[in-house]
């Protein structure tokens, strides 16, 4: 079995790659290798802070790892909130304020197409890789769904009726972002 570092500390990610890569991969945390420290985001794109957290296990403690950054690319917003999704509403906001943020500055706004992009950088013996994976969709006047994290509850994937929160994690897992990323990840991985 392969073993390799997702440099991330949030469990929902690390649930929800874990079931994605199944057996084949193993994952461990940075919590599991020791890292406590927030890895730095400071870069102007996805996969910029992507590579920037996989380069930083990379540099600390020389293992195969692999990072994603997520962003919610709103067209009426010109691809806002981004890159600072996870911070849209402040440095030390929840996701709740985010999504408050979120759908103030879109009332009145016709036009709700959304994306989520999801950018992997997987470092493995010092070479750099990236995956990607994009879902189109909309961006709910509300709230629909208590599962879920971020904007899912906000975001309604094109054609499904469903939100992100309304679905189990197994639908979730077969259509969202992150899992097409992964997918592209763990393919490469299984070469």
């Amino acid at each position: 079995m392969h073993q390799i570092v997702f440099a991330t500390n949030n469990a929902h990610k690390m649930g929800e790659v874990s079931a994605i890569l199944n057996a084949e991969i193993s994952i461990v945390g940075l919590k599991e290798m020791g890292c406590f420290e927030e890895i730095p985001e400071t870069q102007k794109t996805i996969e910029g802070n992507a590579l920037q957290k996989a380069r930083f296990v990379w540099n600390k403690f020389g293992v195969d790892c692999f990072a994603d950054d997520t962003g919610l690319e709103v067209e009426a917003l010109n691809g806002a909130p981004g890159v600072y999704s996870a911070r849209y509403a402040g440095e030390d906001c929840c996701a709740e304020n985010n999504i408050q943020k979120l759908l103030k500055e879109l009332i009145g706004v016709s036009n709700r197409k959304a994306r989520f992009k999801t950018v992997i950088a997987l470092i493995q013996g010092g070479k750099e890789f990236f995956f990607e994976g994009i879902i189109n969709g909309i961006v709910l006047t509300q709230k629909k769904g208590k599962d879920g994290f971020g904007y899912d509850a906000v975001f309604l994937p094109d054609g499904y009726n469903l939100t992100f929160a309304e679905m189990s994690m197994e639908q979730k897992n077969t259509i969202s972002h992150r899992a097409l990323a992964t997918k592209a990840l763990a393919t490469f991985l299984n070469q």
